[in-house]
């Protein structure tokens, strides 16, 4: 089977320039409210991007009427686009700044890699499942995106000829912390992963002058990542 163009070696920048209509904009007002602001996160910067994203543009046609809901949803493939809060969390978490080339692993649905988008000056992002790879690239590009290059391929590698990143997110849990994603951590940076196969932590890692310092956050619960592609 021939590898989806997005695989190459110069993966396609994603989005051009464009408006978006504010549909559901009360929806998620409510939202950043009562599921996120509510819990803690304070980013003036990063709940606007939370009202900015249009999660109902990421769900399944079959869940448009839970896209505002407090949870995850499915998106196939055995996959689920994140709680809204726990992308707010972890965006935070990272401290975004403008000037930021961040990593994306796990691109999944492409919400969490809309909401970098919006706050950070590129954003890589890696998937390893063909078709949710596909999807996402069609919504961000009709999202109006023109600073997220996509690549299909193994999120333990990490990018290595574009590092160092800024900063590092994984949206799906590694048994163990992948030494190439923290070798691509430029120093300063930081990187926040899900850790663990039956019981998982949520990790914050900052790379100092010292080494790589690491913080628990909370449990959490991710689909694992895995090494094998899958093209279908």
């Amino acid at each position: 089977m021939a590898v989806p163009k997005f695989s190459t070696e110069k993966p396609p920048k994603v989005g051009v320039e464009s408006r978006r209509e504010p549909e559901r904009a009360t929806e998620r007002l409510e939202m950043v409210a009562s599921q996120i602001e509510a819990r803690g996160v304070r980013n003036p910067r990063v709940l606007e991007a939370m009202h900015q994203v249009e999660r109902h543009r990421f769900v399944l046609p079959d869940d448009l009427a839970l896209a505002y809901r407090d949870g995850p949803l499915p998106i196939g493939q055995g996959q689920t686009i994140s709680q809204p809060y726990i992308v707010a969390f972890m965006t935070e978490a990272i401290e975004p700044q403008p000037s930021d080339r961040v990593l994306e692993i796990g691109t999944g649905s492409g919400y969490q890699t809309a909401t970098l988008a919006e706050l950070v000056a590129e954003v890589y992002t890696m998937e390893n499942i063909a078709r949710l790879a596909k999807r996402a690239e069609t919504i961000l590009n009709q999202s109006g995106y023109n600073n997220i290059q996509l690549r299909l391929g193994d999120g333990h590698r990490g990018w290595p000829e574009a590092a160092p990143f800024d900063k590092i997110i994984v949206t799906a849990a590694p048994a163990k912390l992948p030494k190439a994603l923290l070798d691509q951590l430029k120093p300063g940076g930081r990187m926040i992963v899900p850790v663990g196969r039956w019981r998982q932590e949520l990790v914050r890692i900052h790379h100092t002058p010292d080494g790589c310092r690491q913080e628990r956050l909370m449990p959490v619960r991710f689909v694992p990542m895995v090494r094998r592609l899958n093209l279908d």
